[in-house]
């Protein structure tokens, strides 16, 4: 065949080589153009980080009425690095020999992740005291999914996750205090942990915590403050905060409560609803039902039902709908109400707790705890009382517009870090990480070794002296099943 008939075909159209050019050279073009949209895909990646930096810095440094976190987002940390720790350990006995932070009294008081210290911020503000109000902060859990972070010894609500010089319980005692003073303030926690909690608020009434022999989910821990605080005063109101959660927009989150507290004065088990800003799949939600009713209480609605943690299909169901939002487990009762719906449902618990409650403020306290403790049921008080109680139109909710996160993983942790351009969050010294082409995540150098990471995106390494893990955000809810096999593997003494 010759060249021209390569060319040209046997009806004079293209030939074979002309149209492999053709092809070889669109071929090429569309590589081209990839390429193209691949470094523009980037540079807009680069722009969209920047400017969350900049939205970041001018909202938390600059904005929202002296600083306040807006109620929407999440808070984060300052960004100057003359407020900010080289560690999220405050205790100076930890093990692992991490490096505590030394801090002056001057600077833990009053707190820096508070807007709402009324009486140190402006004395003549005024005070937002609710007489009959009682605090009560279960403090439980090894939060095993910030493992090795958080310990069994040492768990999430005593360590500094944002780096501010407070802990989330110390950070939990300052945004509840303005409410009931540190009198009607009171603690549930377990042994191992009340020593440390005492020393991380010293403010506490020694009175005031409630040390529960054993683990026994949120009922029998919020049951029995309930149990003790009714025979101290038969017309508490109580309202149980967990003390490992995070919140920002004080303002609102202290208005939520006080209208919560009105709701309660009708017989009603209340809890607060969080405006959910995504599809999560890692909270249970609340359903709204209709509106009370009550000029005194304009947003309080009853609760429909209570849905589990859902799927992420479900999930972006319930947001499309408008009335649905996070349960964070945030309840307000009176005290006696509370004992009276768990004796309707959990008759047995509620029985036992009320024999504690007796005696707790005299010398037969322990000999009753030891013996009845270890016998009560461990349930959750979403399905002990929440849930059926719901059914029974004996719950409310005031849905609220504060910011709110459990930080129940690495992934939501790393949420409400600050991290410079295009870099991974660090929780601690960030002249220990070493980055190259690295975008998201979090690290954690914790050991004092160098990190040095190159190429990998959304990573989470926590680096500390006895140990030292590696996942990614995507799978930091399965952190657990790693705590699981540590322990299957014989090194339960690293939990």
């Amino acid at each position: 065949m010759s060249s021209a008939n390569t060319l040209l075909g046997a009806n004079g159209g293209p030939g074979v080589e002309q149209m492999f050019q053709t092809i070889l050279s669109t071929m090429l073009k569309s590589q081209q153009d990839v390429e193209e949209l691949r470094q523009e895909t980037a540079q807009l990646r680069l722009s969209n980080a920047a400017l969350e930096q900049q939205v970041r810095e001018n909202m938390f440094s600059h904005g929202f009425g002296g600083g306040r976190t807006p109620g929407f987002m999440t808070p984060a940390a300052p960004h100057s690095p003359q407020l900010r720790s080289k560690s999220p350990f405050l205790s100076p006995g930890l093990p692992t020999t991490v490096p505590a932070i030394a801090l002056s009294q001057a600077y833990l008081n009053p707190s820096p992740l508070g807007d709402n210290m009324l009486s140190a911020l402006s004395p003549n503000l005024k005070s937002r005291d609710i007489p009959g109000f009682y605090v009560v902060i279960p403090a439980g859990g090894a939060g095993t999914r910030l493992w090795p972070l958080s310990r069994e010894g040492h768990p999430k609500f005593l360590l500094d996750l944002t780096l501010k010089g407070r802990s989330l319980i110390q950070a939990t005692w300052d945004r509840l205090i303005p409410l009931s003073s540190p009198s009607r303030t009171t603690i549930v926690a377990g042994p191992s942990h009340v020593s440390a909690i005492c020393e991380q608020v010293p403010d506490l009434d020694a009175n005031n915590i409630f040390c529960e022999p054993g683990p026994k989910d949120s009922m029998a821990a919020i049951g029995l403050a309930a149990a003790v605080l009714v025979n101290r005063d038969p017309d508490a109101i109580i309202g149980s905060f967990a003390a490992d959660h995070m919140i920002s927009g004080d303002d609102a989150f202290l208005a939520a409560v006080a209208e919560a507290v009105e709701v309660a004065k009708k017989d009603l088990l209340v809890t607060i609803g969080i405006a959910p800003s995504h599809p999560s799949t890692g909270f249970g939600y609340i359903r709204l039902g209709d509106p009370l009713g009550y000029d005194e209480t304009p947003n309080a609605r009853m609760v429909d039902s209570f849905k589990e943690k859902p799927d992420a299909i479900t999930a972006a169901a319930y947001m499309r709908t408008g009335v649905y939002r996070w349960n964070a487990g945030m309840f307000v009762v009176k005290a006696r109400f509370l004992l009276n719906l768990l004796a309707e449902y959990k008759p047995s618990l509620a029985a036992g707790l009320e024999k504690i409650g007796k005696v707790w403020d005299t010398p037969e306290r322990e000999h009753v705890l030891s013996e009845i403790w270890p016998k009560l049921e461990k349930i959750p008080i979403d399905n002990a009382v929440a849930e059926p109680a719901a059914a029974a139109n004996k719950v409310a909710v005031v849905p609220a517009t504060f910011g709110w996160d459990d930080v129940g993983d690495f992934a939501s942790l790393s949420d409400i870090l600050p991290a410079e351009q295009n870099q991974p969050r660090i929780l601690g010294d960030s002249s220990l990480v070493l980055t190259e082409q690295v975008y998201g995540g979090i690290v954690v150098p914790g050991s004092g070794r160098l990190i040095s990471c190159l190429g990998v995106d959304d990573l989470v390494v926590v680096d500390l002296p006895d140990t030292l893990l590696i996942t990614t955000r995507a799978r930091s809810q399965e952190v657990k099943r790693v705590v699981k096999k540590v322990k299957e593997a014989g090194y339960g003494h690293l939990l």
